[in-house]
């Protein structure tokens, strides 16, 4: 029962939490609130013991897939050498560097320790500040950041994984490494794809023959990261790739584009959710966790005779050596990737010495390095724990808490008026898809037009309803073409504007008619001339009528 109703109060929050960031006066990021709350609870009493197997089982394969899912493909498929450089060698740099760095501030501490620690704060969490980025930021460092947090995880909790048997054990070989590396990351990959591929073909099947039951989907589709991830697991592989691999394989396949309408949109409606709460939890449960970790730590410097204010200048001085090195990895990779697109009249450009701050910046740690850090062995009877565990568990979440506030407070000053020009590309690219699409619409009625006119001696009453219909429907296109025109050509006429402003009126009017029969709908089943089931059915036409209407109106361009 505590279980549960632990769980209801960390939904509250959740909740409440997304509500109170918009009330607040000042610009506070979701997160460190959600933090900030989870401190407060635990002051209050609420106490939460995180296990730490349970806790990569539960969040992270559901919010990688998710996240694996909505990846642009293209623009991943354009950048994945900067991806791959940002998520393997610039991870292993880091360990080994920041590892001699955290030695050297802290020679008492065994270097495989060292490394380990440098290894827990290598993964990137984008996720935590997907937020703060908004549409001031160039869409190709936000696929980046995006890219790399998929893929980093797995190369840093690998590193971690050979740092803690090297720091327990005392033994290391290289080649091992590497080769184990090999197989769990390939290996990973393969499950991912293996299993989700096979869940897509199963679907398929079922979809041919007739069973599309929406709830069902998405049951066997929420069920999918766990599966994939862990397959892997139980052989020993990455289940985290195979949890992001498996998110790109279901998008490419692109088997939920099969299922009906119903399905899709309760579908988007579940990751959005899921997305949600699973981010909202894992910072609550952070900030539950703080006071505890920081008294052990405040406890652990007071019984080494130092100053509190030591752990909190080592803390700060480990970041910022993570961020030099990350400043130094980052531009050598894209001024790379830069000579290389111009050598080969590519397309990616230098982001400018601000967007290296950016991605420099941006990139904090978040879950998996709080849930890696605390699967350290402790000390118990007869067992010995891992060296120094409360020091590097105390270090690893004051990592955390610094890269969160230095994004917080710096990433609205570094990307104000970071883009050039006043439109988004991406909403110049759907304007311009949308043109493309009304064209393609308008052409085949056309078609379809001088077809029925070189039959017109044939032609029957329900040939000449059909040339009126086709008639009705280009003259739409051609106001939906010319509303259009203006997002990709520039400024629109005089004609055009007039058109715009009658489309945006007869919008309006349709969403309040909207509004006045649901109204109706309602008092009819108070007055019990309809029962619930019919409201229900008549609501949810009116609800995916409306959903039409509102695309329609944030499709048409602003006019003054």
């Amino acid at each position: 029962m505590h279980d549960v109703i632990l769980s209801l109060i960390l939904l509250f929050v959740a909740a409440f939490s997304s509500l109170a960031v918009r009330l607040l006066p000042v610009s506070v990021p979701l997160p460190l609130l959600q933090i900030a709350l989870g401190v407060l609870g635990s002051i209050a009493g609420l106490h939460v013991r995180l296990d730490p197997d349970m806790f990569m089982l539960l969040f992270i394969p559901p919010l990688l897939f998710r996240d694996a899912f909505h990846m642009p493909m293209r623009e991943f498929g354009q950048l994945r050498t900067i991806i791959f450089a940002l998520a393997g060698p610039m991870v292993l740099a880091t360990t080994i560097l920041c590892g001699y760095a955290i030695h050297w501030m802290l020679p008492l501490l065994p270097l495989p320790v060292c490394f380990a620690l440098a290894a827990v704060l290598s993964p990137t969490d984008a996720v935590a500040v997907g937020g703060m980025l908004g549409a001031s930021v160039p869409r190709t460092i936000v696929h980046m950041l995006e890219g790399e947090s998929l893929l980093n995880d797995a190369s840093g909790l690998v590193c971690f994984r050979f740092a803690t048997v090297a720091a327990m054990t005392g033994a290391f070989s290289l080649r091992g490494a590497l080769t184990t590396f090999s197989l769990l990351s390939l290996g990973g990959i393969a499950i991912g794809i293996g299993v989700c591929l096979a869940a897509a073909r199963l679907d398929k099947i079922l979809l041919a023959r007739g069973y599309d039951d929406p709830p069902t989907q998405i049951t066997f589709m929420l069920l999918l990261p766990f599966a994939a991830y862990m397959s892997a697991e139980a052989v020993g592989c990455s289940g985290i790739l195979a949890a992001v691999a498996g998110g790109m394989t279901i998008k490419l396949t692109g088997v939920l584009q099969e299922t009906q309408i119903t399905t899709r949109l309760q579908a988007r409606t579940m990751w959005d959710m899921v997305g949600f709460i699973f981010n909202s939890v894992i910072f609550l449960l952070l900030g539950l966790q703080l006071p505890a970790l920081a008294g052990s730590g405040m406890a652990l410097v007071r019984s080494a005779d130092r100053s509190p204010w030591l752990l909190l200048l080592l803390i700060v001085a480990i970041h910022l050596a993570m961020c030099i090195l990350r400043v130094a990895g980052v531009a050598l990779i894209l001024g790379a990737a830069a000579w290389r697109a111009r050598h080969d009249h590519g397309v990616f450009r230098w982001p400018g010495w601000r967007g290296l701050l950016v991605t420099t910046v941006a990139g904090v740690r978040g879950a998996v390095t709080l849930a890696a850090v605390l699967s350290l062995p402790q000390a118990a009877e007869g067992v010995a724990g891992f060296p120094a565990r409360d020091l590097l568990v105390t270090v690893a979440v004051g990592v955390i808490l610094v890269s969160l506030l230095m994004a917080s407070f710096t990433l609205p000053w570094l990307t104000k008026g970071l883009t050039d020009g006043d439109v988004d590309p991406q909403a110049r690219e759907v304007s311009w898809a949308r043109l493309v699409l009304v064209r393609t619409m308008l052409r085949a009625m056309r078609d379809e037009q001088q077809s029925l006119t070189t039959r017109a001696k044939t032609r029957d009453e329900a040939g000449e309803m059909r040339i009126e219909i086709i008639a009705r429907l280009m003259q739409e296109y051609e106001n939906r073409m010319n509303q259009l025109r203006r997002n990709t050509s520039g400024e629109a006429s005089a004609a055009q504007l007039v058109s715009i402003r009658r489309m945006r009126l007869e919008l309006a009017l349709r969403l309040n008619n909207l509004r006045t029969s649901r109204i109706e709908l309602r008092n009819l089943r108070d007055a019990q001339y309809i029962n619930d089931d019919t409201e229900s059915v008549l609501m949810q036409e009116m609800d995916y009528e409306e959903q039409v209407l509102r695309n329609r109106a944030r499709s048409l361009p602003r006019v003054s």
